[in-house]
Order: C-alpha cells, then structure tokens, then sequence
C-alpha cells in the first residue's frame, strides 16, 4: 500500500484521501471566513479608508482562493471568498472616491490665499 492507501476504501478513493479532503475544505472555511469577517468589518466602519495595495492585495489573494477552492471542489470556502471579493470592491470604490477628494482638499491648502488686505 503506498502513502495515501492506508486503512479501508471507500468506492476508488482510499478513507485517508477522503479525511484529508474533508480537512482541507473546513480550514479553508475556517480561514475564508476569518477574511470575510475582517472584510465586513472594515466595509461596516464608515471611516476606514483601505490603502490600495492593501485593496490590491486582498482581491489578487481572494481571487485566487476563489479559484483554488472552486478546482479542489469545495464550494463553501469559495463562496466565502466570492462574498469577500465583493466586500473588497466595495472598500475599493470607497478608496477612490477618497483619492479623488483628497488632491483637491490639499491643494487647496497648499495655494497662498488669494484675498489680500
């Protein structure tokens, strides 16, 4: 028996594989979910502004769970990761709307004011 056939078998795939299997989809949940809760939390605070390789870098990472997890089979952590991607698009347009509004606020204080005595 090699590595992966050890105890009984379940149809073609040995009980191990399939345990292992299991596992894998509940950390993935697990580890989904603890993203998605950050991700809500930051979309429910009104004030947070995420930096853009913070925006940048949490959908490259979410993309790929989506993807990951969808080609392992385990749906669950894929839609945890699908329902984080949409919370991160929401903080990204909060993001650029911020980026828009802020040149100007600080040119504004930047220029020498135009009234004189």
């Amino acid at each position: 028996m090699g590595q992966f056939e050890v105890g009984a078998r379940r149809g073609n795939a040995p009980v191990r594989v399939s345990q292992t299997t299991t596992v894998v989809g509940f950390l993935l949940s697990v580890t989904f979910a603890c993203g998605l809760v950050i991700a809500v939390a930051h979309v429910l605070n009104q004030r947070f502004i995420a930096p853009v390789y913070d925006v940048v870098a949490n959908l490259t990472a979410f993309g790929c769970a989506v993807a990951a997890s969808s080609l392992l089979g385990h749906p669950v952590p894929a839609m945890l990761s699908a329902v984080a991607i949409l919370c991160w698009l929401v903080l990204a347009r909060r993001t650029i709307l911020d980026r828009r509004r802020r040149p100007s606020e600080d040119r504004s204080e930047e220029s020498p004011s135009t009234d004189s005595n």
